[in-house]
């Protein structure tokens, strides 16, 4: 029989909560992936992205091995004593990682049910985001620093990607708490400017598409998956 390869890595498997992750912040996982490693998301999205790319590396695994125990049992190999043997190892593998997926789906709900009562609780009159501070957050979000030209004295704010923001933006969005500057760093030198978690929150809430009811969560089906891992063997 051929060797085992393992299971592929880094791979986004699609999972049972998706539907819940996707309802509760407007966003399909892939977009919430790329938010997550453009900085973009506050704390709590940030740690659900996180459990969640490792809820489908599990999944992945188990589809891996299912489809693996498909094969063997297919036909295609005799029944002997070496197939006993890949069977019952296989069996054991996709146990285990069967058992790694309900414990990183169990994670992904502690992330997520905090979420979805916040998202349901009335808002309480934030500013909204216009457009240009959308530009500007996402832009700062990549890298910014605040300088003051030696003989001008003039401030300008540049991005990573080259342009500037015009400094009266900046202070607007710093006086509102959704940026900050590193103040211990020179300004000929260049301020460090940052996106703070307040900032994140309310762009990441300014992108999201616009709903006019709320999705309210599917009730839980007896025995249905995530659930608590029953004894497979």
């Amino acid at each position: 029989m051929p060797p085992e390869p393992p299971p592929p890595a880094d791979r986004r498997a699609v999972s049972p909560l998706d539907h819940r992750i996707e309802a509760v912040t407007g966003h399909d996982v892939d977009t919430l992936w790329a938010f997550r490693d453009r900085g973009v998301l506050d704390e709590p999205h940030a740690h659900l992205v996180d459990q969640h790319r490792e809820l489908a590396r599990t999944q992945t695994s188990v589809t891996f091995y299912h489809t693996l125990l498909n094969r063997l049992t297919s036909g295609e190999f005799p029944v002997d004593t070496a197939w006993f043997e890949r069977v019952d190892r296989t069996m054991d593998q996709m146990e285990e990682v069967a058992d790694a997926r309900d414990a990183a789906a169990r994670k992904v709900l502690a992330a997520l049910e905090p979420i979805e009562a916040a998202t349901a609780a009335p808002a309480c009159g934030e500013g909204t985001l216009t457009t240009d501070d959308q530009a500007a957050l996402l832009a700062i979000a990549g890298g910014a620093k605040l300088y003051e030209h030696l003989l001008t004295g003039r401030l300008s704010v540049t991005v990573a990607s080259g342009t500037r923001i015009p400094y009266a933006e900046v202070r607007r969005l710093e006086d509102a708490g959704l940026v900050v500057r590193d103040i211990s760093r020179p300004l000929h030198a260049g301020q460090p400017v940052a996106v703070t978690d307040a900032g994140r929150a309310a762009l990441f809430a300014a992108r999201r598409p616009p709903t006019t009811t709320q999705v309210s969560k599917p009730p839980a089906r007896p025995g249905a998956w995530p659930s608590a891992p029953a004894q497979r063997r």
